[in-house]
């Protein structure tokens, strides 16, 4: 990648002091900024109200990071878009834009592929390449608002990648997507996943922000979360349930439960009175996710009778209980699924 200095993922504060650097007015740096965040601009010569010299000055020594736009494929269905975009290093990302009644929601990737390694999901398979920058996450929802011509309302970083695994970005991102001089998405609007790496938890929760904290769960108990998730090698199940606890402490916030139903796995009745024991008295919401079939792994999707019972028996326990509507089905609207297809599709060439 290029040397220059990323402007994209400057806060507005971080812009005043490089404008003052550069011996400039402090103004300048909200002119950047919306013509950044606002406008949306992908070059320096669009910055019309900047003089002749400031742009060509900007240019020699800050870069606008961009995303390209590489494939985009269409539900039939239900409108859903997949996108996949392509970096300035010769990378390539997935995004998904879900089409609701309340608005145009959007899951981003926070890295470049996953270490996680959780043994349902396909952007874990080969490993992870890099963090995002805030700008590379930012674009993702800019290059899609522009795509369909609609404001972007909510975000979900819960594409490719364990965003508490790029934690000082996800943190810049969230200041910039919510900043009110910027695009300025509530934080209400916004859901960050972990499979839950416990210090990176706390240490969100201690920021006290309005965002959701959705946790991948996926196990009832220890021993099944080690054999679905390695990340249980390290943070014990109940030590991860405690960090959500904290969560909800400081913030206020509901916590969501991810909880992807692999048939014969996950979804036994013992596995749901085991959920309800372990999330007990919790301000919680537990969303059910019939799992996507992936080509590299066994896994198999829960039968519409399991899931129902698995909810119902939930639901008797006092829990907020939804499964997940499948969105996207007819194309690769699984997580990696469609950079994986990219990658092999590029060797092949």
């Amino acid at each position: 990648m290029s040397g220059k200095t990323d402007i994209k993922s400057m806060d507005l504060e971080e812009l005043k002091t490089f404008f003052s650097d550069m011996g400039e007015k402090a103004f300048r740096a909200k002119q950047v900024y919306e013509w950044l965040h606002v406008r949306q601009v992908e070059s320096f010569e669009e910055m019309t109200n900047l003089s002749k010299t400031l742009r060509e000055r900007l240019d020699e020594t800050c870069r606008i990071i961009t995303l390209r736009k590489e494939q985009v494929q269409i539900s039939k269905l239900d409108g859903t878009r997949k996108y996949l975009f392509l970096l300035e290093d010769g990378n390539v990302i997935e995004s998904v834009l879900m089409k609701y009644k309340h608005g145009n929601s959007v899951c981003i990737s926070s890295q470049v592929g996953c270490r996680m390694g959780c043994r349902f999901c396909a952007s874990t398979l080969d490993g992870l390449v890099r963090g995002l920058a805030p700008a590379e996450m930012l674009d993702q929802i800019y290059q899609i608002g522009k795509d369909i011509g609609e404001r972007i309302s909510n975000v979900v970083v819960m594409g490719t990648g364990e965003p508490m695994d790029n934690f000082d970005n996800l943190v810049k991102f969230i200041t910039l997507l919510t900043d009110e001089n910027g695009l300025h998405i509530s934080q209400r609007n916004l859901t960050v996943s972990t499979c839950g790496i416990v210090p990176r938890m706390r240490e969100l929760a201690d920021k006290k922000l309005a965002i959701t904290l959705a946790l991948s769960l996926h196990a009832s108990n220890q021993k099944k979360r080690l054999e679905l998730m390695p990340v249980a090698n390290k943070y014990d199940i109940h030590e991860v349930i405690d960090a959500c606890r904290y969560y909800f402490e400081q913030t206020g916030r509901r916590v969501t439960f991810e909880y992807s139903l692999v048939g014969g796995v996950n979804d036994t009745k013992e596995d749901a009175k085991e959920l309800t024991e372990l999330i007990h008295g919790m301000n919680c919401h537990v969303n059910l996710i019939p799992v996507n079939p992936i080509r590299e792994r066994d896994y198999v999707q829960s039968n519409a009778h399991v899931i129902e019972a698995f909810k119902e028996k939930l639901e008797r326990s006092g829990l907020t209980v939804t499964v997940r509507r499948e969105m996207g089905r007819d194309i690769d609207g699984a997580c990696g699924q469609l950079r994986r297809k990219y990658k092999e599709n590029q060797r092949l060439a």
